[in-house]
């Protein structure tokens, strides 16, 4: 496919990282959608900035550690992840203990992203 006919998908994961596979299921989706050159944008709201903290230790409640997988992101050219600024802030977070680089934006960048979306998926 080339990238002329790329449609822009937001991913959106709003669900802490373990307990459940939502993390995990929108991670698999975005890794899919990229393999088939598709504009990505990949949002953690609410408590899913949980699954970018780094030193997680998931071994503890015999469950798989996402951060190897955050980590191969750029190796599919996923480069556009952002945090909600009030959701980092609101957990005493900060973008320096994150897995991953990512940019913290403000809800009306959060609806904009959204609008300019041709799908959008949140989990």
């Amino acid at each position: 496919m080339s990238i002329d006919n790329a449609k822009t998908i937001t991913f959106i994961s709003r669900s802490t990282p373990y307990g459940h596979g939502r993390a995990k299921a929108c991670l698999d989706m975005v890794l899919s959608a990229a393999v088939f050159e598709q504009k990505i944008n990949f949002i953690f709201m609410d408590d899913g900035v949980w699954q970018l903290k780094k030193g997680q230790t998931p071994s503890n409640i015999d469950a798989k550690d996402l951060s190897a997988a955050f980590a191969a992101l750029p190796l599919y050219e996923v480069n556009d992840l952002y945090v909600e600024a009030s959701a980092i802030e609101e957990r005493g977070l900060s973008l320096d203990e994150l897995v991953v680089p990512a940019q913290a934006i403000e809800s009306a960048k959060i609806a904009e992203l959204i609008s300019l979306s041709d799908v959008v998926f949140t989990l």
